[in-house]
C-alpha cells in the first residue's frame, strides 16, 4: 500500500513514520509513505498557495491551482482505486471500520488543509471523501492525517505481529477496551484483580466483557446507544 500525505509541512510528518511500529512496517516493505510539499506545485513566484475569500470573511483560503496540480501529479504514482481524502472538521467522523476499509485500498492520498481551509472546487472535483477526527478544529490537517495514516497502517497485514490484537482493542466489538495489568501483582498496595491471576480463561473472559461494558457505559454511553462504531 502507498500513502501520500499532501501538506505545507512535510517535516512534521516524516519523523513519526520512521519510528516504532510504523517505521518497522515501512522497513519491511509492508507499505510506503511519502510527505509531499504542496508549495512545490504553485505557479506563484513567491510560493504563495493562499488568497482572499470571495464574498469576504476572515483569514485566507488555499487556492485550487496548487492543490489540483499536486493531487494530479501524486495520483500518477498511485494504482487505480486509490482514494483522495481531505481532512476537515466538516467531514464524516473517522473510526476503526473506516481504517480497516482504507487498509484494503491500493493507495491513499491524504490532503491537509490550512488557513481557513481549501477552495470548494477541490473538494467537489478532486477529493473522494472528507474526513474528520472529531468535533474540534486544528490549525492544520497534519495531525489528523497522521492519526488516520497510523490507524490504517495498523490494519495492514504484518505490521502488527499478533493477528488477534485488533479483536481485543477498543471499538472492535462496539465497546471500549477492558482494564489491563502487568507485573508486579501488588504495586504499592494496589493489587491486580484476583480473577486475572487464577488462570481460569472462561472467568477471565467473562470479567473482561463485564469491565468493557461497564467502562463503555460510564465513559462512552453513546457507543451503546448506537450499537457500536461499526455502523
Amino acid at each position: 500500500m502507498k500513502i501520500s500525505i499532501l501538506t505545507l509541512f512535510p517535516e512534521l510528518i516524516t519523523p513519526y513514520f520512521e519510528a516504532s511500529v510504523p517505521g518497522r512496517g515501512a522497513k519491511q516493505g509492508l507499505y510506503e509513505l511519502e510527505a509531499v510539499q504542496i508549495r512545490d506545485y504553485t505557479l506563484d513566484k513567491h510560493n504563495r498557495v493562499d488568497d482572499y475569500i470571495f464574498g469576504g470573511g476572515p483569514g485566507m483560503l488555499m487556492q485550487p491551482q496548487p492543490l489540483a496540480d499536486c493531487i494530479d501529479d501524486v495520483r500518477k504514482r498511485h494504482a487505480p482505486g486509490t482514494k483522495v481524502v481531505y481532512l476537515s472538521p466538516g467531514g464524516k467522523v473517522f473510526n476503526n471500520r473506516i481504517a480497516r476499509e482504507y487498509a484494503q485500498l491500493p493507495g491513499l492520498i491524504l490532503l491537509c488543509g490550512h488557513y481557513e481551509g481549501i477552495d470548494q472546487r477541490i473538494i467537489d472535483h478532486w477529493v473522494d471523501e472528507e474526513l474528520s477526527i472529531g468535533d474540534f478544529v486544528l490549525t492544520g490537517g497534519e495531525l489528523a492525517a497522521m492519526a488516520v495514516a497510523d490507524a490504517v497502517i495498523r490494519f495492514i497485514p504484518g505490521v502488527i505481529g499478533n493477528l488477534g490484537v485488533h479483536e481485543e482493542e477498543s471499538f472492535e466489538n462496539g465497546l471500549l477496551e477492558y482494564p489491563q495489568y502487568t507485573r508486579p501483582a501488588d504495586f504499592r498496595g494496589y493489587v491486580v484483580p484476583e480473577v486475572l491471576q487464577n488462570g481460569h480463561h472462561a472467568k477471565i473472559q467473562a470479567w473482561r466483557q463485564e469491565m468493557a461494558e461497564e467502562k463503555t457505559r460510564h465513559v462512552r454511553p453513546d457507543l451503546l446507544e448506537k450499537g457500536g462504531t461499526e455502523d
